[in-house]
């Protein structure tokens, strides 16, 4: 058990050992936003991402909390699982999964987008990292059968993992085009404010599991 999550456990009893006496010892609970240009924060200012805005809405209502942001622009899964373990450090409590957009939009086979989402989940829990699993949805031209392998990627991994999971990380924001930039799919600062605000729930819950 790594030292943290040892502290972590007499946190959650109040007390942990300080010279002669008990003290109360808690340290922030770790988060990276692991994604693509969605999680990057896009064309967006600083203190405007996703992981920025969470960090705050998520300190705002108490929770002592770092979210950091790996989100790296046009990443596949395939690039994903390459720079993993680098790209989330040890120590790191809940990743926030948000990838798979730029393999559904270069049409990349279903099959492998799941194959990689799956090794990164597997990793990530070998080293004792929980993981909130952020869906996407298929595009709606690109064809029935596509868009139902594609959409059932996240349900079932979540199921096979026993994850948490956000069904759309656009939620309330896709073909929404007051809270998109003028490329009409990504998010501006607006829209990302109600990402943040749809997805806080589902990100609390999890932080909820973590103890």
């Amino acid at each position: 058990m790594a030292f943290k999550q040892v502290l972590r456990v007499f946190a959650a009893a109040g007390l942990v050992w300080a010279g002669s006496i008990f003290a109360v010892a808690a340290e922030p609970v770790d988060i990276v936003g692991f994604g693509d240009s969605l999680m990057a924060g896009y064309q967006l200012d600083a203190g405007q991402s996703f992981p920025e805005k969470l960090e705050a809405a998520l300190r705002a209502k108490g929770h002592d909390v770092t979210v950091a942001n790996a989100g790296v622009s046009g990443d596949t899964t395939s690039g994903g699982l390459s720079r993993l373990d680098w790209s989330v450090p040890d120590g790191t409590d809940l990743v926030i999964l948000e990838l798979g957009a730029n393999d559904m939009l270069r049409g990349i086979s279903p099959e492998i987008t799941e194959r990689n989402l799956d090794a990164m989940i597997a990793r990530l829990k070998e080293r004792g990292i929980a993981v909130l699993l952020a869906g996407m949805v298929a595009a709606p031209n690109l064809g029935q059968d596509f868009i139902s392998s594609f959409n059932g990627i996240f349900p079932r991994l979540a199921e096979k993992h026993g994850l948490i999971l956000y069904p759309f990380f656009l939620d309330g924001v896709a073909a929404n085009g007051s809270l998109l930039l003028q490329d009409g799919m990504h998010p501006n600062a607006d829209g990302v404010d109600r990402m943040v605000e749809n997805a806080l729930p589902t990100v609390e819950r999890a932080l909820a599991t973590l103890d």
